[in-house]
């Protein structure tokens, strides 16, 4: 019939389709089991690692100039450094080791030490991942990403706290402590925060709280805002610096841009004043003061 080979091209042009389609689907299937389910390890490898979503999907980006402070960079916390390296030299050597969280005044060194860390250890396999505190909902695909790999990971949460109902509170809480799945053997995290409990307090939340004989008990509403900062096995706090501390870390500071011993100790008065300047004597104040300094004396630049 005259109709019969168009038909048959039709059905064959149909057919050709769904085995094309057929195709394109096994290939999106095959694609996805590659890359696996949430986080995937990215292609190029680095020391430092900043996770973000892109489009949709959780992405390890390495950190092409991580920041390259050094243990003996910082001043006058010998022993807050002292409790974290411990606590980082027992798990790079695969004992028993805790979360930390850090905390206390701003400017202090919280972030700074974390860092340090990874300059001071790289090369015995330490890597860092740093982890927006609005991301940690993804928490438990990063930990699941990072458990499959050699290193050993410090997944870093700088300025870590929380408000009412943010999703993010509950997954680190039962991921640190409260889950059926256990934390990798090669994943520590470590937080810093100003506010140790991390999660505003109110006076009127203590008004539940009930004696009984010599017995305090906390209201619930106040055991639940730090039952999270209790599941960190090692809290280090930090404190303001002195005027002299903070005169330490400058001149510290100023040598390292090269400054000789008369200009440092002609500085002072200027390193104070940019201190009541700026409301604080902390140690990122001094940084930023001896940058400005030797910007100004025409001192080579320096990175950290």
């Amino acid at each position: 019939m005259p109709g019969s080979d168009g038909e048959t091209m039709e059905a064959k042009d149909v057919q050709g389709l769904v085995v094309a389609l057929e195709r394109l689907a096994a290939a999106l299937e095959a694609l996805g089991a590659k890359q696996g389910a949430g986080v995937r390890w990215p292609d190029e490898e680095g020391l430092a690692y900043w996770y973000r979503r892109v489009g949709g999907r959780g992405v390890l980006q390495p950190v092409r100039r991580p920041h390259r402070l050094r243990l003996d960079d910082l001043k006058d916390i010998e022993p807050q450094k002292a409790r974290v390296v411990r606590n980082t030299e027992q798990f790079l050597a695969g004992r028993p080791a805790n979360n930390v969280l850090l905390t206390g005044a701003r400017g202090t060194g919280k972030s700074s030490l974390v860092k340090a860390l990874l300059t001071e250890y790289a090369d015995r396999g330490l890597r860092l991942v740093e982890m927006e505190k609005a991301d940690l909902v993804d928490l438990p695909d990063v930990l699941a990403c990072l458990e499959t790999r050699p290193e050993r990971f410090i997944v870093f949460v700088d300025d870590l706290s929380f408000e009412e109902g943010e999703p993010a509170y509950k997954m680190l809480k039962s991921v640190l402590d409260g889950s059926v799945w256990a934390q990798p053997d090669n994943v520590l995290l470590y937080a810093t925060s100003n506010r140790r409990h991390l999660m505003p307090e109110f006076f009127h939340e203590n008004e539940g709280a009930r004696h009984v004989g010599e017995e305090v008990h906390p209201a619930e509403a106040v055991e639940e805002k730090i039952s999270l900062s209790e599941r960190f096995g090692l809290w280090v706090s930090f404190y303001p610096f002195s005027q002299e501390e903070y005169l330490t870390i400058v001149a510290h500071w100023l040598r390292s841009f090269g400054a000789g011993e008369v200009e440092i100790e002609a500085a002072r008065p200027e390193a104070l004043q940019w201190a009541i300047e700026r409301g604080s004597r902390s140690g990122r104040v001094a940084w930023q003061f001896a940058r400005d300094w030797a910007g100004r004396h025409g001192l080579p630049r320096q990175d950290a």
